[in-house]
């Protein structure tokens, strides 16, 4: 049975940090890229960011590029969504996605929320 559970997430004030966490079961975990994704209240679903499968390699939505890092340990089946300078616009449900083609699961979502 796949599995994708996210946590992490909480209030947090404007620029300050969280990291958030998926850990994934009932699929081969490092073979499929995962990608962080997010929804506002009254918005549609957005790209975070994405973490290859091979290499590492990485890839971020303009709004978040310098500021988020994703990163992965295949060892341990979670992927990693570290947040620096938070905004109030950062404010959202987060979920991870693994996708290899043409296999794709979502995680059921953490609350970020930023606030003074």
């Amino acid at each position: 049975q796949v599995q994708l559970v996210e946590s992490g997430g909480g209030l947090v004030q404007p620029g300050g940090s969280l990291r958030l966490s998926c850990v994934a079961s009932g699929f081969t975990f490092s073979t499929y890229a995962m990608s962080w994704y997010r929804q506002a209240a009254g918005k549609e679903r957005e790209f975070v960011a994405v973490i290859r499968s091979a290499g590492g390699i990485t890839s971020y939505a303009d709004s978040v590029k310098g500021r988020f890092t994703i990163s992965r340990d295949n060892a341990k089946n979670t992927v990693y969504l570290q947040m620096n300078s938070l905004k109030p616009t950062d404010t959202a449900v987060y979920y991870c996605k693994a996708r290899f083609f043409p296999s794709e699961y979502w995680g059921q979502g953490t609350q970020v929320t930023v606030s003074s």
